[in-house]
């Protein structure tokens, strides 16, 4: 677990489970994804698999034009649309 984002507005975190640290121990390929969390809606939403990707392949792009807070913030608003998990604390 890693904490890549954190704004005002929002946190991202991205998960990454090596091959055979999961579960099941039959499991021989490497897995991961995203975990972001709109602190105003108090949602979050976990991405994996193709989505996940998708989400790293637009960060990747938006980091080379030196992006501000705003942008950064826009670009994952679009993916918070998504979230129906509420954030509890326990």
């Amino acid at each position: 677990m890693n904490m890549v984002y954190n704004s005002d507005s929002f946190v991202v975190v991205r998960f990454e489970v090596a091959a055979g640290d999961g579960p099941d121990p039959v499991q021989t390929s490497a897995r991961g994804g995203f975990e972001i969390v709109d602190k105003f809606a108090g949602k979050g939403i976990y991405l994996e698999g193709a989505l996940a990707e998708r989400f790293h392949e637009g960060v990747q792009a938006l980091a080379r034009n030196d992006p501000t807070p705003e942008q950064i913030d826009d670009y994952i608003s679009g993916y918070t649309q998504l979230a129906q998990q509420t954030v509890t604390l326990h």
